[in-house]
């Protein structure tokens, strides 16, 4: 007699927990998401009311499909599990409803004349990451082509400030918004908990459970953490990670954590790392015919201003990252200055209305590296920094066809029938991320 199939809770409706809901429930598992926003809706910080309850990080994302981009920021290992996230999107949105947009054409690096320094020295640590073993066994060949004012006029047309720029081959970009709207409309069959804020993730024999901030603590055959920024702290496994340190913003090693557990914090506070939130903000912009196709990142000293076209009128501009746990608005300084890159790119954007700000807070653990873990039951994703997008799926389909997953009796078709470039890129990647 075959049993019935086993009941997962999922704490956390961002884009891991929607991701993971929508690949459970249409392999035929009972599904239960748990997550303190008020509705599936997303929520921008300039509209939200008071008291202000965060939506999900994914809502306030550019969606930006960056490996090479990446490097900059991310281990050679990390940041090409996004091509392979890459093909997988594709996949996933002519699978869901309404497909929502993918768009895989590249993406350009620009810089002023007065910045071509530090644009240098992005390349050159894109250089040096490209590389690598870990990158060259799961990555195409092909890096940053350096593009004339020709070139880059043919390419865009609507750029017409920078002195130069370089063309990422293989880069793109997805529709956030339109894609965590279409994978809770595809996961129907799934239960989805609003306004329910999970305390706890417990593993426990023969299955886990979930504590509520109501007071319940409820069981299932399987629990995931996926709550991101709301987990707080997250146990510590046997053993040292594999994988080097990651990479901070400057390129160098990533420090301690800026805000260090104290002492006596959970179970035993040398067995907990803490999961520190990076603040991002994004202005959303309407300019009917503006006339940008692909995303654009002007690299400057201080700033790493991405300019992401979503439709032919609507187009978002945001920064990178700041070391903050602030979900305030956005300030007047950090909206003009994104506004005054955004123009000096895109001189067509001056005529660009307002449509909101956002502000969100991205889940980072203190190698900037995300997590994978199966213990027992129990699974944890976490960590995904500032490549939530480029990284989610790549990383749900490692942990579903993981010893773990089989573990807990879960039977889950691939995205799709796609098999890793080779055994030596599988055992590369997984070096960064065990």
């Amino acid at each position: 007699m075959m049993s019935s199939p086993p009941h997962i809770g999922i704490a956390g409706a961002g884009l891991l927990g929607r991701l993971l809901a929508w690949q459970l429930s249409r392999a035929g598992h009972r599904v239960s998401v748990f997550d303190p926003s008020i509705s599936e809706q997303p929520v921008p910080r300039s509209q939200a009311p008071d008291p202000y309850v965060p939506t999900a990080a994914a809502f306030t994302a550019a969606g930006m499909l960056s490996p090479l981009s990446e490097l900059d920021n991310a281990e050679p290992a990390v940041a090409a599990l996004g091509w392979r996230s890459l093909a997988l999107w594709q996949r996933i949105a002519a699978a869901l409803p309404n497909s929502p947009r993918v768009m895989v054409c590249g993406s350009l690096l620009v810089a002023h004349r007065a910045d071509l320094g530090a644009a240098q020295r992005v390349l050159a640590r894109m250089q040096v990451a490209t590389a690598t073993p870990e990158w060259r066994v799961a990555s195409p060949p092909e890096g940053a082509q350096p593009l004339d004012a020709a070139a880059l006029r043919a390419l865009e047309p609507s750029i017409q400030g920078p002195a130069h720029a370089w063309l990422l081959p293989g880069e793109g970009f997805i529709d956030t918004v339109a894609t965590m709207t279409a994978l809770h409309s595809g996961a129907a069959g799934a239960d989805w908990h609003w306004g329910q804020r999970v305390l706890a993730v417990e593993a426990g024999e023969g299955g886990g459970t979930l504590r509520l901030a109501d007071g319940r603590v409820l069981a299932f055959d399987v629990v995931i953490d996926v709550r991101g920024v709301g987990a707080g702290l997250l146990p510590r496994p046997s053993g040292e990670r594999a994988g080097v340190r990651g990479a901070g913003h400057d390129g160098g090693a990533a420090g301690p954590h800026p805000n260090p557990p104290p002492a006596g914090e959970g179970e035993n506070s040398l067995r907990v790392r803490g999961v520190r939130g990076v603040r991002g903000e994004v202005i959303w912009l309407d300019c009917p015919g503006h006339g940008l196709t692909r995303p654009v990142r002007l690299l400057h000293p201080r700033h790493r201003v991405y300019i992401v076209p979503r439709s032919d009128r609507d187009v978002l501009v945001g920064a990178s990252e700041i070391e903050s746990e602030d979900r305030s608005p956005v300030s007047l300084r950090t909206a003009t200055e994104l506004m005054a890159a955004a123009h000096s790119v895109v001189p067509a954007l001056a005529e660009a209305r307002i449509l909101k700000l956002d502000v969100n807070l991205r889940p980072a653990l203190p190698d900037n590296n995300p997590l994978v873990e199966w213990q027992g039951r129990k699974l944890t994703i976490n960590g995904l920094f500032r490549h939530g997008w480029l990284l989610a799926p790549a990383l749900v389909e490692r942990a579903l066809a993981a010893d773990g997953a089989r573990a807990a009796n879960l039977s889950v078709a691939p995205f799709d029938d796609l098999a890793m470039n080779s055994k030596a890129a599988s055992a590369g990647l997984a070096s960064a991320i065990a």
